[in-house]
């Protein structure tokens, strides 16, 4: 394999030039209207969101990570009030239920899919008692086990959050849309997503009219009329250059999402003749030490934000140092689960704790799957990972 070939872990270069048109003229159709901040094209975005989530309402925002902070505001989340969450996540899950004074209840993870592990969740519901949401995230691109979750939601009466920032147009084994199951499905557009504005912006998504509404106000300092507050909201509203973009990219996600199945069929295709197994099988089995996603079962579709593989801890560093200097792009999603980062040394989180998770933080290299990748691309991080695991 050519040493000129480079493969970044994400390129968006090549997708704003084949829509770049459409993309200018979105931006210069806002320039013309000088209506910048919420207005008619987050409008027609959050009628768009809604109807590709399968809901009947969508709210704007500023970011994924005030979507989540919104979600639990308006279920009225207060100081000492417990809200479970995943150990193994990027830090906005907890972060919102820190940011308000709520304790974040960590739990570990399913070492399969490294989506929250249902049974964690009941164990740990059965300790709580000010448990006022649960809040799952689709890690990944793919759903995490939402039927399982139902169950201890209903019967601890706390509402499922969706945190769905990597996951949208992903669908459960029952084929459910990300973002439709529970009470709130939380979104982000950040850049790298699979819909991704030219900033932060964030969506949330939710069957009940009223709910969708109170979020409304809230995002405007809890303004309604204007200048009129009957509560303390905060300024989360999502500026309509965004909007106009995401609404272009929109129709083009589902196109995208096939790009990026293929790229990781590619990879499991290329991995498994090589002698790799999925992620059932334990790392410690014999063979190929190299682990590929399960694929999705039942009616689930995984729309791949990241396309994660796992190898023994000893050797991930060195592998993703090789790949650095084969110009291939990795990324570790994520180094420290949550329940041992520093700023949540107050909670009592111990190594050994929350096993599953301290895992994939050693184990856990994201390759990447973006759907501009060319063929040459792709047998460039294939050639070069077997190349390690094989000296």
């Amino acid at each position: 394999m050519s040493s000129e070939v480079k493969v970044p872990l994400l390129d968006l270069k090549g997708q704003y030039k084949a829509i770049q048109a459409e993309l200018d003229a979105a931006l210069h159709r806002v320039v013309d209207s000088q209506h910048f901040i919420l207005g008619p094209e987050v409008e027609a975005l959050e009628k768009e969101i809604a109807q590709y989530t399968k809901v009947p309402h969508a709210v704007g925002c500023a970011s994924g990570s005030d979507a989540l902070l919104l979600a639990l505001m308006v279920l009225d989340v207060k100081p000492g009030d417990e809200v479970i969450c995943p150990a193994y996540t990027f830090f906005a899950t907890a972060g919102s239920i820190a940011r308000l004074g709520a304790v974040p209840v960590f739990v570990d993870i399913d070492p399969v899919t490294c989506n929250v592990d249902p049974r964690s969740v009941r164990e740990a519901a059965s300790r709580c008692r000010r448990l006022k949401a649960i809040l799952p995230v689709h890690l990944y691109g793919q759903c995490a086990d939402l039927e399982a979750l139902e169950a201890p939601a209903r019967e601890s009466h706390a509402p499922l959050v969706e945190d769905a920032a990597q996951a949208i147009g992903s669908e459960d084994e029952q084929g459910r849309r990300a973002g439709s199951v529970g009470l709130i499905g939380c979104f982000s557009f950040f850049p790298s997503k699979n819909l991704g504005g030219f900033g932060d912006g964030g969506m949330l998504t939710t069957a009940d009219a009223g709910l969708a509404e109170r979020l409304r106000v809230i995002r405007v300092h809890g303004s309604k009329p204007k200048y009129y507050h009957k509560v303390v909201g905060l300024n989360s509203r999502l500026d309509a250059l965004q909007a106009a973009i995401l609404r272009v990219k929109l129709k083009y996600l589902d196109g995208w999402t096939a790009g990026r199945q293929r790229n990781a069929a590619y990879y499991d295709q290329a991995f498994r003749a090589a002698g790799a197994q999925d992620s059932s099988v334990p790392l410690n089995a014999a063979g190929l030490p190299l682990r590929i996603p399960r694929a999705a079962r039942g009616k689930a579709r995984h729309i791949y934000n990241q396309y994660v593989i796992r190898v023994p801890a000893p050797l991930r560093d060195a592998l993703i140092a090789h790949l650095k200097a084969r110009s291939i792009g990795t990324e570790i999603y994520y180094p420290v689960p949550l329940h041992l980062q520093e700023c949540f040394r107050y909670l009592g989180g111990r190594d050994g704790a929350l096993p599953h998770s301290e895992a994939a933080a050693r184990e856990t290299v994201a390759l990447p799957v973006y759907p501009e990748l060319t063929e040459a691309q792709r047998d460039h991080v294939v050639h070069s990972i077997l190349e390690f695991l094989r000296a």
